[in-house]
């Protein structure tokens, strides 16, 4: 009998890091359900990369600030699980899905606060409570990060913070889902060439160069420096690593 592949559920996966990651599961084996907020056809683009690694793929639309909405997109899940993968449970859980602010401590609105609270930490939170019963004894949840939780720079007081709380959380996860054999951490990619905060990194050759200079390894990210270290966090080789925060900058800012 066939042995079925594990299945991945990542946020944010139609572009970006998130689009890599997805990318990278499937190289590893592993089937994906992935969620995009606005670009369908942009997701539908990366289930074609998924389904041409010869593994199955499915996007749902997702907005991860609408925490009310988590249920419903739940249900959706398993839906798509039942008719598609003949199952009603996955095995990985990433939780990518996010944005970036760019405001000095002095100027942040309330309005941008709420925003990144309900994205990058709430939303992270509850999507993973809830996803819970749906997520297999031995699974795995890989959370996001951001260099920008250890070293600042000015004008990410919001974004980095808001990490930094993903950071603690990361670790309570995964004393408390220990007992299941899930095992929960966190990677914090450097600064990465995509079209993330208005692509400054990808296409300001200024702030392109300067990051390289203070980067131990001479160069920016790129998207498949953080897509792999995910996927490995799915194998098996990666089966007693948990409550680890795992910086993938290449040594950005040391």
């Amino acid at each position: 009998m066939e042995q079925k592949s594990k299945i991945a559920l990542v946020t944010g996966g139609s572009r970006g890091l998130g689009r890599n990651m997805a990318q990278s599961l499937a190289k590893k084996g592993f089937d994906v359900i992935l969620t995009y907020h606005s670009k369908k056809d942009e997701a539908l683009a990366v289930i074609a990369d998924i389904e041409q690694a010869g593994q199955k793929g499915y996007a749902l639309q997702l907005d991860t600030a609408n925490i009310a909405g988590f249920d419903g997109f739940l249900a959706q899940v398993k839906e798509v699980l039942k008719d598609n993968f003949d199952t009603d449970h996955f095995d990985f859980l990433i939780n990518n899905a996010g944005t970036a602010v760019l405001a000095p401590f002095a100027e942040t609105k309330e309005e941008q606060f709420d925003s990144l609270l309900n994205i990058h930490y709430k939303g992270v939170y509850f999507l993973s409570q809830k996803s819970l019963p749906m997520l297999n004894d031995g699974g795995r949840i890989v959370n996001i990060s951001s260099g920008l939780a250890r070293f600042a720079n000015p004008g990410y007081s919001l974004y980095a913070s808001m990490k930094g709380a993903v950071e603690t959380l990361t670790r309570y996860m995964a004393k408390e889902l220990g007992s299941r054999q899930i095992t929960v951490n966190i990677v914090a990619p450097g600064a990465i060439e995509t079209d993330f905060g208005g692509g400054v990194v990808r296409d300001n050759a200024e702030v392109n160069k300067h990051i390289a200079s203070v980067t131990a390894l001479g160069r920016v990210g790129r998207p498949d420096d953080i897509g792999s270290v995910v996927a490995f966090l799915c194998t098996e080789d990666a089966k007693w690593i948990t409550a680890q925060r795992i910086e993938v900058s290449g040594g950005q800012n040391l």
